[in-house]
């Protein structure tokens, strides 16, 4: 009984987190329009100086490192919303109700997935009107959403944590920066072989990295290797330490 009501407590805070996406839209906006805005600029103004680092058509190799930058992004959407309940003083009434604590948290993890997933439609959307021309399968394609939302389950954990110990909204927008950068900072735009010593080594061994190479592959029929394994374990790695320390943050601060 009491797991039916945590997921029934778990529903009721994704409605109240898509209600305020809804109410207040100029954040979904951003880190939704932002990526297919800058999947633009790269394809029509760096595009033909970069086309030689791509092997082919750039358009093809950048939208799968484009697709991660909705979870980046949206990591800091995650952020602040939480952020903005703990500081507010909303966590304290969800106290005096009868209701799943872990529940508040999820409803903003779950949330963020979905607008992930409907973020990665709009762009893929986008790219094939201007040339994209993936040959995955119906198989490949339900394997590329899958784990574009494990990519962005494990960094909501991530999100949620960085919400948890911010001071003030402000700060909780400024403080995943560095998580935002990473998507930049790895194969998601130029292949890593073009890069100075230093910068391809950090490149080739950050998590993004093989989880653009995994979803190229299933995009694009590249090989994969053992980027996909790598990029799972990043997942399980990144989402489990999220989760643990986010909960064992919130109890505290609730109980």
């Amino acid at each position: 009984m009491s797991t039916s009501y945590a997921l029934a407590d778990s529903l009721t805070m994704l409605r109240r987190n898509l209600l305020h996406a809804k109410r207040y839209p100029a954040m979904t906006f951003s880190v939704v329009v932002m990526p297919v805005i800058l999947m633009l600029v790269f394809t029509f103004v760096f595009g033909g100086a970069l086309e030689k680092s791509s092997g082919g058509n750039y358009i093809d190799y950048l939208v799968p490192g484009m697709m991660m930058l909705l979870p980046a992004y949206l990591t800091v959407s995650v952020a602040v919303s939480i952020t903005t309940d703990t500081t507010k003083g909303i966590v304290n009434r969800f106290r005096t109700m009868a209701i799943s604590q872990p529940s508040v948290l999820a409803g903003h993890v779950v949330g963020a997935l979905i607008q992930a997933l409907l973020g990665v439609a709009i762009m893929v959307a986008v790219a094939l009107l201007i040339g994209f021309r993936p040959d995955a399968n119906l198989v490949e394609w339900l394997a590329v959403f899958g784990l574009i939302g494990l990519v962005m389950f494990s960094l909501s954990w991530v999100g949620v944590a960085i919400g948890l110990i911010a001071p003030t909204p402000e700060s909780a927008s400024n403080m995943p920066f560095p998580l935002v950068m990473l998507p930049f900072l790895g194969s998601g735009l130029v292949a890593t072989d073009t890069m100075p010593v230093v910068m391809r080594q950090f490149a080739e061994y950050q998590p993004f990295t093989p989880i653009t190479e995994t979803l190229r592959g299933l995009l694009m029929g590249t090989e994969i290797g053992n980027n996909g394994i790598i990029a799972i374990a990043w997942c399980a790695g990144i989402g489990l330490v999220g989760y643990v320390w986010s909960m064992s943050r919130f109890r505290k601060q609730v109980g």
